[in-house]
C-alpha cells in the first residue's frame, strides 16, 4: 500500500509476520527490529529491517533508540513481553518522555504492577514476592489463616508466576507444602498470590489520547486452553463495569496512548478483581480471532492507536462498534496431547465435520514421548472455530478437552 509521509513512522519490535503483513497494507511507514535471523527473509521480501539482539543489554543499548531516531521513526511498537521494556526505553527517547521508561518496567513487573493497581484504588488478591521455598509455605499458611480454615479443611490454592513472563508461562498452583518441593530453584524469585474465585477473562483496549477506542471481552472457557470472542451475553453484561475498570487502569498506570491487555475475574456478586495486566497484543492469535469476527485488522488498530501523529476521525472511522458489529464468534483451542506416548497426528472426526470448524495449524508429532507439562505449559498448535452463537462455540471449545488429537 502507498505510504503517506504525513503519517507516523513505526518500528515493529519483535517478529509477527501477521504484523508485518498488516503494516505492508496499510499507509504508515514502518520498519521491523528482529534479531539476526530475520534478515534473509527480510531482504528477500524487501521488508525494511534493523537487526537487534533484544536480549543482549549492555551500554549500548541506547544505540537502537538512536538508529531508529536517526531513521525518522516516531514510535515504536512491542509485540511481545520480551520487547515492552526496549518499548518504553525507546518511546521514552523518541518521543521525549523519559516516564514511558518507567512505566514499561510496571507493565513487566508483575509485582510492581500490583502495587500500582493498588495504590489507583483497583481490587487485587494478597500478594508477596518469594525468594525461596520456605517463603512459598509460609505465605501458604498465612493465607489459608487468613480464611479461617480449620485442621482437616483442605487448603485454598495459591498461584506462583514469574515476575516477567508472559501469560501462563511459569505460572503453578500450590495447594500443599509437600507441592513447594516440586519447584526448582532456578525459578525464584517468584511472585505469590492468593487464589481469586470468580469468572476469569481478558480484556484488549486500544488507546489513543487517554480515551478507550474499541474495547474486547475475552471469554475463557479453559485459561491456558480455549478463547472466544466476542463474549457470552453472561459476561458481556457486565461490559459497563469492566470499561470503568480500564479507564481506572489507565489512570493508574498513566497510559496515554497503544493497547493493553489486561486479566480481570468477576465473583458472583459482580466485583471485578485486577489479576495482571500486559502493554502488548495477547496470545492465542486473539488478534487473528477478531479479524475474523469483525473483519478490522488489529494489528493496523494497534499502528493508529500508537502513532502520535493518527487524527481523531482517523481512529474513530477504523474500529467497529463492539459486539453489535461482529459478524459472528471466533474461537480457538490449544491442543495438548492427553498420553504420554504419541506416533501420529490423527484429528477427531467429529470436530472435522463440526460445521464450527474452519482450521488447524498441527503439524505430526516430532517425538513420541510427550513431555510433562511443567505448571501450563505450552499448547501442540491451534484449532480455529466460527459460528454464530457463543453458547454453542463455548461448549464445543469445552468438548475438545476430552478428546485425543494425537495417538
Amino acid at each position: 500500500m502507498e505510504k503517506s509521509p504525513e503519517k507516523g513512522h513505526i518500528a515493529l519490535l519483535g517478529w509477527s509476520l501477521n504484523a508485518i503483513e498488516a503494516a505492508e497494507n496499510f499507509d504508515r511507514r514502518y520498519v521491523v527490529v528482529a534479531p539476526e535471523w530475520a534478515e534473509d527473509y527480510c531482504q528477500e521480501h524487501a521488508i525494511p529491517y534493523v537487526p537487534w539482539n533484544f536480549e543482549r543489554l549492555n551500554d549500548r543499548s541506547m544505540e537502537i533508540a538512536e538508529t531508529l531516531q536517526d531513521m525518522g521513526v516516531d514510535v515504536a511498537i512491542p509485540l511481545y513481553e520480551e520487547t515492552v521494556e526496549w518499548a518504553g526505553a525507546i518511546n521514552s527517547v523518541l518521543l521525549d518522555n523519559p516516564r514511558l521508561y518507567g512505566q514499561a518496567l510496571l507493565l513487566r513487573d508483575k509485582a510492581l504492577m500490583k502495587r500500582r493497581a493498588q495504590l489507583g484504588g483497583i481490587r487485587v488478591g494478597i500478594f508477596e514476592e518469594a525468594h525461596d521455598k520456605e517463603d512459598v509455605i509460609r505465605f501458604l499458611k498465612r493465607v489459608n489463616q487468613t480464611l479461617l480454615k480449620l485442621d482437616g479443611d483442605p487448603n485454598d490454592p495459591i498461584h506462583l508466576k514469574a515476575f516477567d513472563k508472559a501469560g501462563c508461562l511459569g505460572h503453578r498452583v500450590i495447594r500443599t507444602p509437600d507441592e513447594v518441593d516440586t519447584i526448582p530453584e532456578e525459578e525464584f524469585p517468584v511472585l505469590m498470590e492468593s487464589h481469586l474465585d470468580g469468572w476469569e477473562f481478558a480484556v484488549e483496549a486500544w488507546i489513543h489520547n487517554g480515551k478507550i477506542r474499541f474495547l474486547n471481552i475475552s471469554e475463557y472457557v479453559t485459561l491456558g486452553y480455549s478463547v472466544f470472542v466476542p463474549a457470552t451475553p453472561e459476561l458481556e453484561r457486565y461490559r459497563e463495569s469492566i470499561t470503568r475498570q480500564i479507564e481506572k487502569l489507565i489512570k493508574t498506570f498513566d497510559i496515554d496512548f497503544g493497547f493493553v491487555h489486561p486479566e480481570y475475574f468477576v465473583t458472583s456478586d459482580g466485583e471485578m478483581y485486577f489479576g495482571e495486566v500486559a502493554y502488548r497484543p495477547p496470545g492465542f492469535k486473539v488478534f487473528e480471532l477478531l479479524e475474523r469476527a469483525y473483519g478490522f485488522n488489529a494489528y493496523q488498530g494497534l499502528i493508529l492507536s500508537f502513532d502520535p501523529k493518527t487524527t481523531e476521525q482517523e481512529i474513530t472511522d477504523f474500529f467497529p462498534r463492539e459486539v453489535v458489529d461482529a459478524k459472528g464468534v471466533a474461537g480457538c483451542f490449544g491442543v495438548y496431547p492427553r498420553r504420554r506416548v504419541v506416533s501420529r497426528l490423527q484429528m477427531p472426526e467429529e470436530t472435522e465435520d463440526h460445521p464450527y470448524f474452519e482450521s488447524h495449524e498441527l503439524t505430526a508429532p516430532l517425538e513420541e514421548t510427550v513431555t510433562k507439562r511443567t505448571a501450563f505449559g505450552t499448547h501442540w498448535g491451534l484449532l480455529y472455530f466460527f459460528g454464530d452463537d457463543p453458547h454453542t462455540m463455548r461448549d464445543l471449545l469445552k468438548h475438545q478437552e476430552e478428546l485425543d488429537f494425537y495417538v
